[in-house]
């Protein structure tokens, strides 16, 4: 199992720049609850430029959904503010450490500041998939 940020799930839904190292990588991905909004902002995105229909859009996160069924966690609150202290990382992006570190797993990201931030932690997305 590992963590991916919400960058990789919408590498892995739809075909993105990243898309086949994205699905190369295991398939057993865990996300914090937060990847619900930060995805939905995605699509939002997508929408405005016109890239995406709304039924697309709605289709693209339905399948989200699907890959990361029943490895949803909540990121506890004191871990997640103890990880913004000690960085320049956001609270949503230490939520993703956060939920690596209580599972022990590796967090994947397309953040490279974030897998700077926390080399312990996190790994690219074009390294884990080397």
């Amino acid at each position: 199992m590992i963590v991916v940020d919400t960058n990789v799930i919408a590498y892995l839904i739809e075909d993105r720049p990243a898309s086949r190292r994205a699905r190369a990588i295991d398939p057993e991905w865990a996300v914090p609850l937060l990847w619900r909004s930060e995805y939905r902002n995605v699509l939002a995105g997508d929408i405005r430029r016109r890239q995406m229909a709304v039924g697309a859009a709605l289709e693209a996160f339905q399948a989200a959904e699907l890959l990361v069924a029943d490895r949803e966690y909540q990121a506890d609150a004191a871990q997640v503010l103890r990880l913004v202290a000690g960085s320049r990382c956001s609270a949503y992006d230490c939520e993703f450490v956060a939920i690596a570190q209580t599972l022990g797993v590796p967090l994947v990201t397309a953040d490279r500041r974030l897998a700077a931030e926390f080399p312990e932690t996190a790994i690219t997305l074009d390294t884990f998939a080397a």
